[in-house]
């Protein structure tokens, strides 16, 4: 029995000869939180603008959905899609690079904090990763299969917070996300890079991922994705998070899972051995 939601009943069985895993809710939790974050940074800015509408958690919500739309690109993408909210309402231009040091600086305010728990062994890295992370990755290494990891958040970032969670040496070729949060990084890039350097058709790639971008990326050369519906911290573990799986679904997801808890059931069936 799959110990997953099935969404796509006709999904391809494996073995599959790459997995690419998001970084960012699909792996860590380091930086859980970070929509709220987004999201009133942009809400309290359309506020000194008076630029926000009636009643402000519709405003809010409007603002999450176009947030969420583009989980997995740069955050500069985010940023992008902010100031062309602004002018639409008829607001004065808006400099994007300028929004992302703004929301960078507030949401590092806490990641920092989570760094320093980590470097010092007050916080254990299991406490800051999605439940049983490290045993997938262990699993998929034993094995033989390649795994990969691609974010949109800044390449130091990832890096410091994947030797800090002990992810980093499951992916000996590096990590794959934006420098100086280079608006020309895409997923898609990173995916079709690994299929060409590995001679491995779309098929043969199995995708991990929270967003929508990553999931559709995988989508679009004809691979299986897998929805990481995480709960953010303050819910309870294991449940999947509605508005996450409905996102998921809509990118084309093929399965949703929560997080890793039942990952030797779900990795055996994905293979076809049960």
């Amino acid at each position: 029995m799959l110990p997953a939601e099935l969404v796509n009943p006709s999904v391809r069985r494996g073995p599959f000869r790459a997995v690419l895993f998001d970084f960012d809710g699909t792996l860590s939790l380091i930086r859980e939180g970070w929509p709220a974050v987004m999201v009133g940074m942009m809400v309290e800015r359309l506020r000194t603008m008076g630029l926000l509408r009636e009643p402000e958690s519709e405003d809010w919500a409007g603002i999450e959905r176009l947030v969420m739309a583009k989980n997995g690109a740069p955050t500069i993408k985010q940023m992008d899609v902010f100031a062309e909210e602004v002018a639409r309402r008829g607001g004065p231009a808006v400099d994007a690079w300028e929004c992302l040091r703004d929301y960078i600086d507030r949401l590092m305010a806490e990641v920092r904090g989570r760094w320093t728990a980590l470097e010092s062994g007050a916080a254990r890295p299991a406490a800051w990763v999605v439940p049983n992370a490290h045993a997938i990755l262990a699993n998929l290494k034993a094995r033989g299969v390649p795994t990969f990891v691609a974010s949109g958040t800044e390449y130091d970032h990832v890096s410091t917070e994947a030797n800090l969670l002990g992810v980093a040496p499951f992916f000996p070729t590096g990590i794959n996300a934006p420098r100086d949060n280079d608006p020309s990084f895409g997923k898609g890039k990173v995916i079709h890079r690994v299929l060409k350097e590995l001679g491995i058709r779309g098929e043969e790639l199995l995708g991990f991922g929270d967003g929508v971008v990553e999931t559709s990326e995988v989508k679009r050369v004809g691979g299986v994705a897998v929805g990481v519906a995480s709960c953010p911290e303050g819910t309870p573990r294991g449940t999947v998070q509605p508005e996450k799986r409905a996102r998921l679904i809509a990118a084309g997801a093929d399965l949703i899972v929560p997080d890793y808890s039942q990952q030797d059931g779900v990795i055996r069936w994905l293979w076809g051995e049960e």
